[in-house]
């Protein structure tokens, strides 16, 4: 979406009356993000970041929620892998949430750090009243459908005939998911990892997090190129659950599916990058169709 330089004005009133800006700052806009506007604020006592959500573009798949982000902030503040929330607020209808920059570069490489971390936040114990996530084939199915009901193409018809057909239940062992654990998601600083853009979290199957990390679609729209098969690999022992890694693998045929027509749904909306995200999911699909 476009951004600017700038916050609105009556927005910087606002913070600077709450004194959350004080003296003199500079703005830096963040070009991460796909739906929210964002920018770095560099002022005299420390740097922090302040998004502004845009819900005007209904996204089917990926929920675009202030108060959950700053619900998860809030409560895993301790954890060490969130950046701090320091305010919260609305400008013309509109949420933004104001939290300390998180030093770190969006991550590249060494997949085996990202799955320790999401092993970390899927074993919290942090209760929180967030959605329920898609769960089993079942669901995964209707939400594709849901999906390419709102396509147009003459590719839709190409996805609706790739569903896969294998049925996989429902877990009972749902947790805690990030919900968008892409590469652009991941700020890496040394050893130390941090997940940000929690505005879709949920209560559900911890496949859902692997699936989006692994996605060949998103690992191209945020780290240029689908993650290499030793790199997948890695990252699904480093995950260190078998039962979770072997219900993943299960599911992996309806993951794609469902991305491809996430895929399909942005490329009609205006995002010509993910022309090359649905290229790549359906070769997935195709792919493990071959190898079974």
């Amino acid at each position: 979406m476009p951004h600017i330089n700038v916050p609105p004005p009556d927005l910087l009133d606002q913070l600077r009356t709450r004194k959350l800006i004080t003296g003199s700052v500079q703005f830096e806009p963040l070009f991460g993000g796909r739906t929210n506007m964002v920018w770095k604020v560099l002022g005299e006592s420390g740097d922090t970041v302040l998004k502004l959500y845009r819900n005007k573009l209904r996204n089917p798949m990926f929920r675009n929620d202030a108060h959950l982000e700053a619900l998860c902030l809030r409560a895993f503040e301790q954890d060490g892998f969130v950046p701090r929330l320091q305010a919260t607020g609305q400008h013309q209808g509109d949420a933004w949430v104001l939290y300390d920059h998180a030093p770190g570069r969006p991550w590249e490489s060494g997949t085996a750090q990202v799955a320790s971390l999401l092993r970390k936040l899927h074993g919290s114990t942090v209760d929180l009243p967030l959605p329920s996530g898609r769960n089993g084939s079942a669901d995964l199915a209707r939400h594709g459908a849901e999906l390419l009901a709102l396509c147009s193409s003459s590719l839709r018809d190409r996805v609706t005939a790739m569903r896969p057909e294998d049925p996989v239940p429902p877990t009972k062992r749902t947790c805690l998911i990030h919900g968008d654990p892409v590469a652009g998601n991941i700020l890496v600083d040394g050893s130390n990892l941090t997940l940000i853009d929690w505005q879709c979290p949920a209560i559900g199957d911890p496949c859902e997090d692997l699936a989006l990390f692994l996605s060949p679609a998103m690992q191209h729209l945020y780290h240029g190129a689908p993650l290499a098969p030793d790199e997948r690999a890695r990252f699904l022992t480093e995950y260190g659950d078998p039962e979770t890694v072997t219900r993943y693998d299960a599911l992996q045929p309806w993951y794609a599916w469902r991305m491809a027509a996430y895929c399909l749904w942005r490329s009609e909306n205006g995002s010509t990058d993910y022309e090359k995200g649905l290229q790549l999911e359906l070769k997935a699909l195709e792919d493990r169709a071959i190898s079974e």
